[in-house]
């Protein structure tokens, strides 16, 4: 069936999401259309002054609105320690985490030569004239364990090699309520290489 032409604009608008597939937007638009104009009205003007009022924070790229991201602006902070990560969602599952006291410095992508992304886009000039400021002890590298991702890891170790810095990387092993048999041959080998010592109440076992 062919649908009017404002219509299938905002079909297509809604397929731009991701995982939105055509029966999804379908769904979403008859509902908002047929259902809640007022939040349709609501959403759209949400989204208008997101776009014209969320830029990135000029200290890690994180969204803001306002200077600078709420983390960055947050007095506490460890500001020695930089973990350096690959999207916005990824502060969210560390700052939810809640073990983690840090700053951040977002990439909003990694490494990948073939589709045009170098170190310019990811902003890791700015993130080198961070650590050559001073003040970095740790650079924490939390991007994916995807090929890209650990090219991307290698190159900001060298980074922040080069100034000096301390460069870590996280552990990627075992899920936390996992069996072994079920775990693929990647991740478990990883998880054997990055072992710690199991330690009692007198330290750890030799």
């Amino acid at each position: 069936m062919k649908f009017p032409a404002r219509l299938q604009q905002l079909l297509l608008a809604l397929r731009r999401l991701p995982g939105v597939g055509p029966k999804s937007a379908q769904r979403m638009a008859f509902h908002l259309l047929e259902r809640d104009r007022e939040g349709a009205q609501f959403l759209a003007h949400a989204l208008a002054e997101a776009l014209a009022g969320v830029t990135r924070c000029p200290r890690c790229r994180m969204f803001a609105d306002a200077g600078l991201c709420p983390v960055c602006a947050t007095a506490g902070r460890e500001a020695a320690v930089v973990c350096v990560v690959e999207s916005p969602a990824d502060v969210i599952a560390v700052e939810e985490s809640a073990s983690y006291r840090g700053l951040y410095f977002v990439l909003h992508g990694r490494l990948s030569p073939l589709d045009g992304v170098g170190p310019a886009e990811l902003g890791l000039d700015l993130l080198a004239d961070r650590l050559q400021a001073g003040g970095v002890r740790e650079v924490i590298l939390a991007t994916s364990a995807t090929v890209e991702g650990e090219a991307t890891a290698a190159y900001l170790a060298g980074l922040a090699r080069s100034q000096g810095i301390r460069a870590t990387r996280i552990a990627h092993g075992v899920p936390v309520g996992g069996e072994l048999e079920y775990v693929d041959s990647g991740t478990l080998s990883r998880a054997i290489s990055a072992r710690v010592a199991v330690e009692d109440e007198d330290g750890p076992r030799r």
